[in-house]
């Protein structure tokens, strides 16, 4: 194991985290956040050395993008974290048993927790935060396309925590090669959890090879079903901000399922996309639909391929249905469990679609885009688990703890 004194080191300062004071933890990250603002000239230079490596139309560019903007906007999460209630010691459950045994089942950390993530250098510090208040240690795990962004943001952290008194490797990072991503997954005994974020492959990698605990976070491939009785209107908004308002992200809008009884409303309800130059891969009846009315080098024929693909670019399918319960099955087939949003008047219809839908955050008349920790007041996030066993949805700090049972007796002995 080439990294295994790192996670010796991790470990080990996992063991005195949980020792520290939540105002210690507190004070610590509203200082971080006032070096991220005072040192983001060195972050946006190393972020730049990155940049220069990718090509700009990459889809993957604007993750990988830092700005004043964003820094100022990670600083603030920063210190929202920083004001959060405390997740641990936490009484979940207590009762007293009649032989007077008295039970609690209190919040406690996972000790080492990591992440496997690709280009988003903002990961570091978002799982930072959420790690450190919630008294979890973290092995980073980032992709080549941000290695100088994640070396310069890591080690920014382990001198603050230096000049604090509290231990550096509370973060680790690890190489930016294959190898040490499969490390991190064999790497039992060391860490208790690993949250990849990514796309689908990485998180099927991930899965194949982990021997330590996973919980799926990250592929994001979203539908809106824009029903019979859909308000054009509302509708003409919500699929474009779930479509344009970032597309590299995994709440951004894949695929508009359409009633064919709206079929005239197609041009109105896609005209703001041509704005943006969205490539839309339509069936025959959307596609029929749209000539004439939306720019031609932009319509394209839907193929099989179209539909469950994360695009996470300016890109979109649409699929027309006859029936509500042909886009449910529609979403049942394509959709990844993350989130899917129906627009409709239809009260009634909407309880059915929130009720059979089977993803993480199911949405009425709304956009996709929200979901996200600090859009949920949740603070900062690590991922959007897509999985069912666990925590589901946006995984903020109260998904960063697990729980132990306390057992306070006096002398009592089980019998035979």
């Amino acid at each position: 194991m080439q990294n295994k004194a790192l996670f010796e080191q991790v470990r080990k300062a996992s063991h005195t985290l949980p020792l520290l004071s939540d105002d210690t933890r507190n004070r610590l990250l509203a200082t971080l956040a006032d070096r991220i603002e005072a040192e983001s000239g060195a972050l946006l230079s190393a972020n730049r050395a990155d940049l220069d490596r990718m090509d700009p139309s990459s889809p993957l560019y604007d993750r990988l993008l830092l700005t004043p903007e964003r820094i100022r906007s990670i600083a603030a999460d920063m210190r929202q974290v920083a004001i959060l209630p405390s997740p641990l010691g936490r009484t979940l459950l207590e009762r007293t048993l009649p032989n007077g045994l008295r039970l609690r089942r209190v919040s406690v950390p996972f000790g080492v927790i990591g992440i496997v993530f690709e280009a988003r250098p903002n990961v570091c510090f978002d799982v930072f935060s959420l790690c450190f208040k919630s008294g979890n240690a973290c092995i980073l795990k980032g992709g080549r396309d941000a290695e100088e962004s994640n070396k310069a943001i890591v080690a920014l952290i382990q001198q603050v925590l230096g000049e604090a008194g509290i231990d550096p490797m509370a973060v680790g990072l690890l190489p930016a090669t294959h190898e040490a991503t499969a490390e991190m997954l064999q790497a039992t005994g060391y860490v208790d959890l690993c949250i990849p974020r990514g796309g689908k492959r990485l998180i099927q990698f991930v899965r194949d090879h982990a021997r330590i605990p996973v919980i799926e976070t990250g592929a994001g491939v979203v539908n809106t079903y824009f029903d019979r009785y859909g308000d054009l209107a509302k509708g003409r908004d919500i699929v474009y901000n779930a479509k344009t308002r970032r597309v590299s992200v995994c709440n951004a809008l894949d695929c508009l399922i359409l009633h064919q009884s709206r079929l005239a409303d197609l041009p109105a309800l896609c005209a703001p996309l041509a704005g943006k130059n969205v490539t839309l891969y339509a069936d025959a009846a959307a596609l029929a639909a749209l000539s004439g009315h939306y720019p031609a080098h932009l319509l394209c024929p839907a193929t099989d391929e179209s539909y469950g693909t994360e695009y996470m670019d300016y890109k979109m399918a649409i699929r027309t249905v006859t029936t509500m319960e042909e886009a449910l099955q529609h979403i049942a087939l394509y959709g990844s469990g993350h989130s899917e949003s129906i627009i409709t008047e239809d009260a009634g219809r909407a309880d059915v679609f929130q009720m059979r839908v089977d993803a993480a955050c199911v949405y009425v008349n709304a956009p996709t885009s929200f979901t996200d920790g600090a859009q949920f007041g949740l603070g900062a996030e690590i991922g959007i688990s897509t999985q069912k066993l666990g925590p589901r949805g946006p995984m903020a700090l109260e998904e960063m703890t697990t729980y132990k049972w306390l057992i306070n007796g006096n002398g009592q002995v089980r019998t035979p």
